[in-house]
């Protein structure tokens, strides 16, 4: 294979700030096999969240053919991407790291914050998006969960309902899967409804079962802050190392692809090193 640059492009007044507490250190180990009938273009995003109380101890990214590799680093998350353009024929990559992760503090008595008092830059994450629309579970959810108390209580009862409604499936997920087929889509659309923001976290976690693909949480805001859920329960909270955060998976969708390509193999095995 050929070692890729990817010299991620960053503002030093937005470099994040990583918690240097210690917490638990995972491996990451992700290959993708690519299949091109033509020209295309490629957007991975792939590498782990430098942030968000993880810290990349060391890391590579390699194709097997010399493509040159842009990275750049989103100025408002700093989310790190990957952008390749390739011939037809076919290429793999591999993405390696070593990451350090701080346990995410639990507060069981986080309020809901009032929708009135909603910084600006979050009341965008209530409204309907792509893969989160509520026109039709809308009513439903208010009557079954409005009654919880609001906040953490109010979060939990609506993973609960998802974990009892729906059955986990590992690699059950497709690239037009919306609300009504995923658990963290639906986790996060109920949570718009009852006036509670919401966002997707995509990530590498290591299940009882290893998944062939990524692994898709939501975090509601409760009391100032993300609490991250689980309602699948494959996975424990503090087993999954952030890669992207969105209102819903096209925002944080691990490959975004412009051209005759499929993926013909994928093997994401994480484990915890320490």
């Amino acid at each position: 294979m050929t070692a890729a640059a990817t010299s991620f492009a960053r503002n030093p007044a937005l470099a994040p700030v990583v918690a240097p507490a210690p917490g638990q250190t995972f491996e990451v180990d992700c290959a993708r096999s690519y299949q091109l009938t033509g020209l295309a273009d490629f957007v991975f995003q792939i590498h782990i969240l430098q942030a968000m109380g993880q810290r990349v101890l060391n890391e590579s990214f390699v194709v097997t053919l010399p493509l040159p590799v842009h990275g750049f680093t989103d100025a408002t998350l700093l989310q790190r991407c990957a952008r390749m353009h390739a011939e037809a024929g076919s290429f793999e990559l591999r993405y390696r790291a070593r990451v350090q992760r701080a346990p995410d503090p639990l507060d069981k008595l986080a309020p809901q914050v009032a929708s009135t008092d909603l910084p600006d830059e979050w009341r965008h994450k209530l409204v309907p998006s792509r893969r989160c629309e509520f026109d039709l579970p809308g009513k439903t959810a208010q009557r079954r969960f409005n009654g919880a108390p609001p906040g953490h209580a109010r979060v939990q009862a609506l993973a609960a309902g998802v974990h009892a409604n729906i059955e986990p499936r590992v690699a059950s997920t497709r690239a037009t899967t919306a609300a009504r087929d995923v658990f963290a889509h639906l986790g996060a659309t109920l949570c718009r409804v009852v006036n509670i923001p919401p966002r997707l976290v995509t990530g590498w976690a290591r299940l009882a079962e290893p998944p062939p693909d990524f692994h898709t949480v939501f975090e509601a805001c409760l009391g100032g802050r993300w609490v991250r859920c689980v309602a699948t329960r494959m996975s424990p909270l503090d087993a999954l190392v952030r890669i992207a955060v969105g209102r819903d998976a096209k925002d944080a969708a691990f490959a975004t692809i412009f051209g005759p390509a499929a993926m013909t193999a994928m093997s994401p095995p994480t484990q915890r090193a320490g």
